[in-house]
């Protein structure tokens, strides 16, 4: 084929597994990867829609691409590539866009294209197996897709349609193929990663325990899961001894139980709080290092008052008290409920709680790093040198930073913090 190729991805872990996966099968096509800013004769951009501000960073990027390579061909994938399939199209430059069911039709119909064929005449399938790969040493796994939930404010449902799977038996063979690379960690990642099974008739907790058993994988992390899909028997299991580690991310989305009935949110704080409590009861009983939450919020969700954010602000402080608060402005986004709501929040007040919430992360994640002073952790050395140091991470996600050894790239090993 003899032809470069550019990857850009926007947007989630799932994304950069899918992005992942394209670039995997093009190489074996004879494709080159380069980086996308040197140019390329093809380039390929995996789209995010979760708020307005990516719409535009995916528009202003495919205009970027092209005004700097007007000869190159621009294909697009995504959730903004299925929400605004036209709008994308009718950007000078693209070529070819694809929507949530038409991802195993990407890497045909590149090599098609370039050869000199003008139509695909290949079959979409419904799921797109994809796992990440590459210089990490760390791998995300896809193993779900879709969500039935429609939140509120949400449009990924629509970007990513409905809640399906492949087979656990496929995923396990997946994960045999990362385990063959000398990749050593894995995350597991979907839209709504918990609902895994409605394809298939199987569970995710079913999923996790096949996991458990794949030789060569010696930890796992879920990169997030809803708090009423994480269940009490689940977290036993995890805690008993097995590859899953101490570290969760589970969206709250508001502290606020009147905010979370409009938001369409299937809790309530006391629900979320129970959880949380529990998990940390049975992880640390078990001998287990603090364990790590990240939580993502919502702030200036339509009707939210001062009031309202300040429950929110509150229960993230003396209640949850994770490690790390992924923060997120709300975003109008056409289509869904709370869009067509007249009482909008200026978009100053949302800055102000986005700041007051990123000081209160940052204390609490400094709070967290520091109790574990002197504690011995068990560090997954990572490849990438930079200014004669390497990092990894703990199990409980604490990022770690030593002299540059190539030996120790790949293996865990126990570091006093």
């Amino acid at each position: 084929m003899g032809k470069t190729i550019g990857f850009i991805t926007l947007g989630c872990k799932l994304n950069y597994a899918e992005t992942s996966t394209y670039e995997r099968a093009l190489l074996k096509k004879g494709f080159e990867a380069v980086p996308w800013s040197k140019g390329a004769d093809v380039f390929l951009v995996n789209t995010c829609t979760v708020t307005e501000h990516s719409d535009k960073k995916c528009r202003n990027i495919i205009r970027k691409l092209h005004r700097q390579n007007p000869e190159a061909m621009i294909f697009v994938t995504g959730c903004y590539a299925q929400l605004k399939k036209a709008e994308i199209e009718a950007i000078e430059g693209v070529r070819c866009v694809f929507g949530a069911d038409e991802k195993s039709l990407v890497v045909p119909t590149i090599i098609d294209t370039c050869n000199g064929c003008e139509v695909c005449t290949y079959t979409a399938e419904t799921f797109f197996p994809a796992y990440s790969s590459g210089e990490r040493t760390r791998s995300f796994l896809k193993v779900q897709d879709g969500c039935d939930y429609k939140c509120h404010y949400c449009t990924v449902p629509y970007a990513r349609g409905e809640s399906r799977n492949i087979p656990i038996s496929e995923i396990i063979a997946q994960a045999g193929e990362i385990a063959a690379e000398g990749i050593r960690e894995v995350v597991i990642t979907g839209v709504n990663t918990g609902d895994f099974g409605r394809s298939t008739g199987e569970t995710f907790f079913g999923l996790i325990k096949a996991l458990n058993e794949v030789e060569g994988i010696e930890r796992y992390r879920i990169s997030s899961i809803e708090p009423n899909l994480l269940t009490e028997e689940m977290v036993d299991w995890i805690a008993s001894g097995t590859k899953f580690l101490p570290h969760f991310h589970i969206p709250l989305q508001s502290g606020c139980d009147t905010i979370l009935k409009e938001m369409g949110r299937r809790y309530d704080t006391a629900a979320f709080a129970g959880k949380i409590e529990y998990i940390r009861s049975k992880m640390e009983r078990a001998g287990s290092p603090r364990v790590f939450f990240g939580i993502d919020v919502i702030v200036g969700f339509p009707g939210e008052t001062d009031e309202l954010f300040e429950e929110t602000y509150t229960f993230l402080r003396d209640v949850v008290r994770p490690a790390f608060i992924h923060i997120f402005p709300y975003s109008r986004r056409a289509g869904t409920p709370a869009a067509a709501r007249k009482d909008q929040v200026q978009d100053a007040v949302k800055t102000l709680r986005v700041q007051r919430l990123e000081e209160l992360s940052a204390a609490l994640h400094e709070e967290f790093v520091s109790s574990h002073e002197g504690v011995i952790g068990k560090v997954l050395f990572e490849s990438t040198e930079k200014n004669g140091m390497m990092s990894g991470y703990t199990e409980n996600y604490i990022r770690v930073e030593r002299p540059f050894d190539q030996e120790l790239i790949g293996k865990i090993t126990e570091v006093t913090i």
